[in-house]
């Protein structure tokens, strides 16, 4: 198969001291994966070029296996035919060894037939030219994969407070069989989740581009985060800022919002005096937490106190008189 021992452990995924029963037992399981009637049309091709490479590699290191035992088994027969040629000495010239190493060696060549590796060939026989294409373009394809193709994914601040589903739609190019690149538009179904973050990322495997030679790439779309005109995102928390008039921070104030849910929520501050940087924090009314269900964030109003640009002398002087008082 002229192909080095260290690609085929790659391709099962195998470190190279594998025993002949793990082996089977990689084999097993990646054939059950990449079998092409487990996979949709879009990813077939990828399937089937895997599935024989799989397949090939397989067979490859189960001929090592057998090509081990047999040379060991001849190599024994061959050493004891010499010790009894070495005693009989009358021919000289070594004739006895070589008939015995000729025997030996028919011996080692009748009983390879039997072995699993061989019986394998029967089922799968990577020795036409289809096998051995597909396994070198999935060998090559190891180190080689075609860039992704990579699309931004683009939802209000309520789309990631709810979760929503998106069709996305893009362009992505497509290898004929006759080896053309063709423009391809597809759709795919995002469901977006309750939570997710900006960055968050969507891999839809082997439906990005199409190079020849080369697995198709995957395509990628990264969660971006629209800007909301009254909440602003930070981490798990949502940040509400509210201006408040010099006079009603001093002597009272109240206002409502609505939140992302839809609920109204009204604050009321009668009794209290709100001073610059006041924050105001409503527990468990921010964003989900995707990673633990049930949980939110908070919601964190704060406060920017407005203060008049200019006053009278008469309101300057009618305000120190009233903050005197209250020192």
């Amino acid at each position: 198969m002229g192909n080095p021992p260290e690609l085929y452990h790659k391709i099962l995924n195998i470190p190279k001291d594998t025993s002949p029963q793990e082996i089977r037992a990689a084999y097993k399981n990646l054939v059950k994966k990449w079998h092409p009637d487990k996979h949709p049309p879009s990813s077939k091709p990828e399937a089937e070029a895997r599935f024989k490479a799989i397949s090939e590699a397989y067979e490859a290191l189960l001929d090592q296996q057998e090509n081990r035992a047999v040379f060991g088994l001849c190599n024994d027969g061959r050493a004891g035919e010499r010790a009894v040629g070495g005693g009989g000495g009358g021919l000289g010239g070594g004739v006895g060894p070589r008939m015995d190493r000729t025997r030996s060696d028919d011996f080692c060549t009748r009983s390879a037939p039997g072995t699993p590796a061989r019986e394998f060939k029967k089922v799968y026989s990577s020795g036409n030219s289809g096998g051995r294409r597909a396994f070198a373009e999935f060998s090559s394809s190891i180190m080689r994969k075609a860039p992704p193709l990579e699309r931004k994914l683009e939802c209000t601040l309520e789309e990631l407070y709810r979760g929503c589903k998106k069709e996305v739609k893009f362009t992505r190019d497509v290898v004929t069989k006759n080896g053309s690149i063709v423009k391809k538009e597809v759709s795919q179904m995002v469901l977006v989740k309750p939570g997710w973050r900006k960055g968050k990322q969507v891999v839809f495997e082997g439906m990005g581009d199409e190079r020849p030679g080369c697995l198709p790439a995957d395509a990628i779309f990264t969660v971006s985060e629209k800007k909301h005109p009254t909440f602003k995102r930070v981490g798990n928390d949502l940040v509400l800022k509210a201006e408040v008039p010099l006079v009603s921070a001093l002597t009272g104030w109240s206002f409502s919002f609505r939140l992302l849910s839809g609920r109204k929520v009204s604050c009321s501050f009668q009794d209290e005096v709100l001073c610059p940087g006041y924050e105001k924090v409503i527990a468990g009314e921010g964003m989900p937490v995707p990673e633990h269900k049930g949980a939110r964030g908070d919601l964190r109003v704060k406060f920017d106190i407005v203060f008049p640009k200019e006053l009278t002398d008469e309101q300057r002087a009618g305000l120190a008189e009233i903050l005197k008082a209250s020192c």
